[in-house]
């Protein structure tokens, strides 16, 4: 390791352990989330200055955002906490959108989940999980676009940055771009809080998802067989990033 790059990950990692809340991943791990919460259906408290996250979270990014500083990074939050609602809007424009170019109902829900969840399946709803970029770059169009994370790419610092530092603050990357990973497509910008995640998807794990769908009405929603929901959940919501199951 080249010694520059060895200075910026030692300060780093000193300023983790001194800024940082403790992190501990069993912490919550007896909690037992509410539906209506893991769906984004209720308020919670959440904290930010243009973002909304938990307190721990909140603290834990804080931390993270200030020892970025020291790589030369600017860690901006593009998208944190999101609602059911605010959800079901993304969802049924993009429906609509792609029905109206004449994909059949089904296609254009395979289309949507290459991206975006079907409302109440967000991890976005937790107030655990940001999208995330380096703010210091100027970047003409869409900033959440995998190819701007590679090498010698606006965004290949952030990457690097990320890849070596946030865990330490108890930050891991959701959908990697393991190769043998289904599901969601490779986001190399959506982070999630681990020590308040992981016990929130245990939580979500435990409850009924095919009843509770059987419930749902919005925009779509009616060819949600039982066993699309089975493989959706399978591949989208559990084929992750290990670490954070």
């Amino acid at each position: 390791m080249k010694r520059r790059s060895f200075i910026k990950k030692s300060v780093a990692t000193s300023l983790a352990l001194s800024i940082l809340p403790s992190v501990s991943f069993a912490n919550n791990s007896s909690l037992d989330y509410s539906i209506l919460e893991l769906m984004g259906k209720i308020d919670i408290d959440l904290y930010g200055d243009g973002y909304k996250l938990k307190k721990e979270a909140h603290e834990a990014f804080v931390a993270m955002k200030r020892a970025a500083y020291t790589g030369g990074v600017n860690l901006k939050i593009v998208s944190s906490y999101r609602s059911f609602d605010r959800q079901q809007l993304i969802f049924e424009r993009k429906f609509i959108k792609y029905t109206d170019e004449g994909l059949e109902p089904l296609d254009a829900i395979s289309k949507i989940i290459k991206y975006s969840t079907i409302p109440g399946t967000s991890r976005h709803h937790w107030g655990t999980d940001i999208d995330v970029i380096d703010g210091y770059q100027k970047v003409d169009g869409d900033v959440l676009v995998p190819s701007k994370y590679g090498e010698g790419q606006p965004f290949a610092d952030f990457k690097k940055w990320m890849d070596e530092n946030s865990e330490d603050f108890g930050f891991y990357l959701v959908y990697d771009d393991n190769k043998r990973r289904r599901g969601f497509s490779y986001e190399p910008w959506h982070y999630s809080y681990a020590p308040i995640s992981i016990p929130m998807l245990e939580s979500f794990r435990s409850k009924n998802i095919m009843q509770i769908y059987k419930n749902e009405d919005f925009l779509g929603s009616e060819h949600f067989t039982s066993n699309f929901l089975r493989t959706y959940i399978t591949d989208n919501i559990l084929d992750i990033n290990s670490k954070l199951l």
